[in-house]
């Protein structure tokens, strides 16, 4: 199983702001649920509300989104997992922002969601784009770094680590596993304590 993830491609939602937390994101009351299936309808609910329909999430231009674009420390607060499963469900596959909070940002790696981070000139020049024109397509470029839409094509960042997560496909934890399942059989032969549970049976 591979699941390298070099480029990104689509259309982007601008959602302009610093320091939006994960209880904005998805509200707490959703932690209830059983499974993330259903966490894209709660996406910034409460926001949302608020803005009757002027929310970027749901205005018509934007359902087909697959790239958030957004300013400064995305993410803070809680580390709820839901936060970018919520995301995700809703249909962003990528985010650029100026900055990520740690842990959002580790899960969403964990997910496969690319974030990469630009100076802030660039992150309003691209939600500027946006909205000037909510049809204009995005590629973000893992491996090279670069964001293109549009005739345009701007530096991004992301640690080397986490690039060559993506790019090799390593950041997917369980997909590795399945991989080298005959491998993981093999070590698991080699350990005395695995075949306890088989001692204690008999």
């Amino acid at each position: 199983m591979v699941s390298e993830v070099k480029q990104i491609s689509g259309t982007a939602v601008p959602l302009i702001g610093n320091d939006i937390d994960t209880d904005r994101i998805i509200p707490a009351r959703y932690l209830k649920a059983i499974t993330f299936d259903d966490l894209g309808e709660g996406v910034f609910i409460d926001d949302r509300k608020a803005l009757k329909g002027e929310h970027p999430f749901d205005q018509s231009q934007h359902q087909s989104a697959k790239i958030l674009i957004v300013n400064r420390n995305f993410g803070c607060g809680s580390s709820r997992e839901h936060a970018p499963q919520a995301l995700a469900k809703w249909g962003i596959k990528a985010l650029i922002g100026e900055s990520f909070a740690e842990i959002f940002f580790g899960n969403c790696v964990a997910m496969g969601i690319p974030c990469v981070t630009a100076e802030s000139s660039i992150v309003k020049q691209l939600q500027e784009l946006v909205t000037a024109n909510p049809q204009a397509v995005f590629t973000i470029d893992v491996e090279k770094l670069q964001v293109e839409s549009s005739g345009i094509t701007v530096p991004v960042v992301m640690s080397e680590g986490t690039k060559t997560a993506f790019v090799s496909g390593t950041w997917d934890a369980c997909g590795q596993l399945v991989a080298n399942a005959e491998q993981v059989k093999a070590t698991a032969a080699k350990l005395p304590y695995i075949g306890w549970g088989k001692l204690a049976a008999s």
